[in-house]
């Protein structure tokens, strides 16, 4: 076994990244391998890989113009000192502000309904569409000497301050609040407060990790890992934003060129059946379907002769279909026993993976009463809900329980004591 760890990460190259819908997808979902040589690193189907992310480097340019900082001024990090320019790039989260951060503006915000002056002394405009400058202007914000277009606000109580209150009074404007906006959209409304470098990083999230459940086994390719990873892309407040690791994978991860942190997350749960004669049935639809293709591929070289059910689901079979090829494949060599395709958007009614389960629901309950295993990734919000309801529903049909024994059997039964229900969710 290796030391790599989250502190101490190993430094691996993608040797493959590509996308995987199909024309016309409006997802963007990517295959991406990386390379383990050298690194000692052992891990087996079930398991997560750890990415370590780096900020946008377009992102950490913008918050030190915004701020008037150059990026090579110190500050103390949980890690040690370093500059402003490593901090926001490596080690604190800036697409996305903080209610630490948020919060701890107060003391240095005005709460009286006294009347304040305002003045702009510098004012920039980017492009929402490749980020360029369009404008930079900085004057004394007197007289002559503003920018084009400046309306002035006048004297007026500190708008700022009763936005601060608000936020932090209101739970649910604190979390609509910071879901939309990164500290760029926040030194907008409270940049006229001035920071010094240590002031901008303070109450900032600290840069964490991201798991991604494996979509290989390590038998498949050796020496390499593979993931399946849905790259997050949207728009708020006319800028265009990536989640922080997906992002950093599709658009900063040249293949054979960036140095990725990456260690392994073990499971000790969401685990093959050690006996290879068992069944086990797999509902994993969207980037779910990870960790079934690697335990499909893992039973394949094993050559175990339990039968193997896979439910999978996205939107279209043109634009989602991931995998589609080896399935097919191990669908012919009796590899793939039975699999069930849910397309939400292929027809005038919204068609999910527990809609099939429902279907099938005597065949499921007769595989899990002669033993099967039961596997679900994905979304546990709305997806893994659904499924369990459907599962306990099942129980009670075909099963002969009530809905309290039903629950029992599954919650109690299947999932604690003969662990035979698994779950990777999230």
């Amino acid at each position: 076994m290796s030391d790599w760890s989250a502190k101490n990460p190993f430094h691996s190259t993608p040797t493959q990244n590509f996308i995987l819908n199909g024309n016309g997808s409006r997802k963007e979902t990517r295959h991406i391998v990386f390379d383990l040589e050298g690194s000692g690193m052992a891990y087996k189907a079930g398991d997560a890989l750890g990415i370590i992310p780096r900020c946008p480097p377009d992102l950490v340019e913008a918050l030190l113009s915004v701020t008037n900082f150059s990026g090579e001024e110190e500050v103390e990090t949980h890690l040690g000192d370093c500059t402003l320019r490593e901090a926001l790039t490596d080690r604190y989260e800036i697409h996305r502000v903080s209610k630490k951060w948020i919060g701890g503006l107060g003391d240095r915000l005005s709460n009286d309904t006294g009347l304040i002056e305002m003045r702009i002394v510098r004012r920039q405009r980017y492009s929402t569409s490749d980020g360029s400058l369009l404008m930079d202007w900085q004057g004394s914000g007197t007289d002559e000497d503003i920018p084009e277009d400046y309306v002035e606000i006048g004297a007026s109580g500190d708008p700022a301050a009763t936005l601060w209150s608000n936020l932090t009074s209101d739970p649910s404007s604190m979390e609509d609040y910071i879901w939309s906006r990164d500290y760029i959209d926040a030194i907008a409304d409270f940049g006229h407060i001035g920071f010094s470098p240590q002031q901008l990083v303070d109450g900032m999230d600290r840069l964490k990790p991201r798991l991604y459940s494996i979509a290989s086994s390590p038998d498949f390719e050796q020496g390499t890992v593979h993931l399946t990873v849905a790259i997050v892309r949207y728009n708020h407040h006319d800028r265009d934003r990536t989640g922080l690791c997906t992002g950093f994978m599709a658009d900063r991860c040249d293949t054979n060129v960036t140095q990725v942190g990456a260690f392994m997350s073990p499971t000790r749960s969401f685990v093959l059946p050690q006996d290879g004669s068992t069944d086990i049935i797999m509902v994993g639809p969207g980037t779910g379907i990870a960790p079934f293709r690697a335990f499909l591929q893992q039973r394949d070289i094993d050559g175990a002769n339990g039968r193997n059910w896979l439910f999978f689901g996205d939107w279209t079979e043109e634009g989602e279909y991931y995998y589609r090829d080896e399935m097919d494949d191990w669908k012919e060599r009796g590899v793939l026993s039975k699999h069930d395709l849910a397309w939400s958007r292929a027809g005038p009614e919204k068609v999910y993976v527990q809609h099939l389960m429902k279907q099938h629901g005597e065949e499921i309950w007769n595989w899990i009463e002669n033993g099967a295993y039961f596997y679900v990734c994905g979304d546990k919000n709305y997806m893994a809900k659904d499924v369990h309801s459907t599962l306990i529903e099942i129980c009670v049909e075909y099963g002969s329980m009530s809905p309290d024994e039903a629950k029992d059997f599954v919650e109690t039964g299947l999932m604690k004591t003969e662990k035979r229900y698994l779950r990777d969710v999230y």
